[in-house]
């Protein structure tokens, strides 16, 4: 009896002004057991303990939405892999299938856009909300449509690949045809995008198509598939400016363009040698494979043409001090990645690649300051001019 008397005083002790429910209930179960004895007391009090344990457990793996209380109030934590489980089951599989459960490479193609509508505001102005808007739009159709386009040509591949086996279209779940119907779904959506845009937009939003298209046949006949993705996920670098100016100030769009690719190449390189040992079972290339044990110098000169590239583009459109600040902490969270990039360990290889969304936020905010700075400056330069 020593130990559940013992038990019962610490968890009533505990469960006053604790932030636990499962101990709360926990010490209700054992205050209401208090009342109940057999003739064998010891044994009695054990089976019930173990059953209050076991019925008030408070770990539920199945549960996905985490429950936290702090002070009262209840907290929800949503994912977008939480959002696709709890869609209706006919379109799990497609929402899977544009990979909706995992925004990332959402992020990583809309984030170049980002940087380029920010650069071509007009001085002193914050970014074009609607266009940000539209350009999110349209970085999810797209980033859904080339899934899409490279589930269909990889099926083959993805049945053989423990980690893409489950894919709908390897899997079964998705058929070719319900697959290529769905892709005339997600174009159709992706050109309204684009027709809101101006003429000069939309021819060379149009033209970014057949890099969509080919992108997934790369990885068949060269080592350098993710130059190739680079190109395609970067492409709204170019669009970007377009859309807001009428069209491309080159001297600006073409050294962001190179940039984006450069930091395509870092990040899908890491991303890649997670798979690098089925990649070579299957039969595909990758610059994951292609540099191996040297991949960190390759990294290191990539870094170094990114950051020129951008240093080229703030200047070209006079850029203030915030962007460069912010470039600065670009290059250290890129030194660190490539520095503590553990490329035998794909949980690190992971970890390291997604940490590329809060690079390309910081960029953006560092050229949304920097554009705001030069309000500041212009009204300085101003002030000098009136007082000579």
């Amino acid at each position: 009896m020593l130990p559940a008397k013992l038990t019962l005083n610490v968890l009533n002790r505990i469960h006053h002004g604790s932030s636990y429910p499962c101990l709360y209930s926990l010490s209700n179960g054992l205050l209401h057991m208090e009342g109940r004895r057999t003739r064998d007391g010891l044994h009695s009090d054990s089976s019930m303990l173990r059953r209050v344990f076991y019925s008030q457990s408070a770990i539920r793996p199945s549960l996905r939405l985490r429950e936290t209380q702090h002070y009262g109030r209840r907290a929800f934590s949503l994912s977008a892999a939480t959002i696709v489980n709890a869609a209706p089951a006919p379109v799990r599989p497609y929402l899977r299938l544009m990979r909706l459960d995992k925004p990332i490479g959402t992020w990583l193609l809309y984030l170049p856009c980002t940087w380029s509508i920010a650069l071509a505001s007009d001085p002193g102005c914050l970014p074009h909300l609607g266009m940000l808007t539209l350009f999110g739009t349209g970085a999810l159709l797209m980033r859904g449509a080339g899934c899409t386009i490279n589930d269909m040509w990889d099926r083959d591949f993805d049945k053989k690949v423990s980690r893409t086996a489950t894919r709908p279209i390897a899997s079964g779940e998705i058929s070719r045809m319900q697959a290529l119907v769905f892709l005339g779904g997600q174009l159709s959506l992706a050109l309204g995008v684009l027709l809101c845009l101006n003429y000069y937009s939309i021819v060379l939003g149009a033209a970014s198509l057949s890099l969509v298209i080919t992108y997934p046949l790369m990885k068949r006949i060269t080592y350098w598939p993710q130059f190739m993705l680079g190109l395609t996920f970067n492409w709204g670098a170019l669009l970007g400016w377009s859309a807001v100016k009428g069209s491309c100030d080159w001297s600006v769009c073409l050294p962001l363009y190179f940039s984006g690719v450069m930091w395509t190449l870092i990040y899908d390189t890491i991303y890649a040698h997670q798979d690098k040992e089925d990649d070579v079972k299957v039969g595909v290339k990758s610059t994951a494979l292609r540099f191996q044990e040297q991949t960190k110098p390759w990294l290191s000169g990539f870094t170094v043409a990114m950051m020129s590239g951008l240093v080229a583009a703030g200047v070209n459109a006079e850029q203030t001090l915030p962007y460069y600040a912010v470039l600065s902490t670009v290059a250290l969270h890129l030194t660190y990645q490539i520095y503590t990039l553990d490329i035998n360990k794909p949980e690190d290889c992971w970890k390291k690649f997604v940490s590329n969304r809060n690079l390309g936020l910081l960029l953006f905010l560092g050229i949304v300051a920097g554009n705001l700075w030069k309000e500041r400056r212009e009204t300085l330069l101003q002030n000098e001019e009136a007082f000579r």
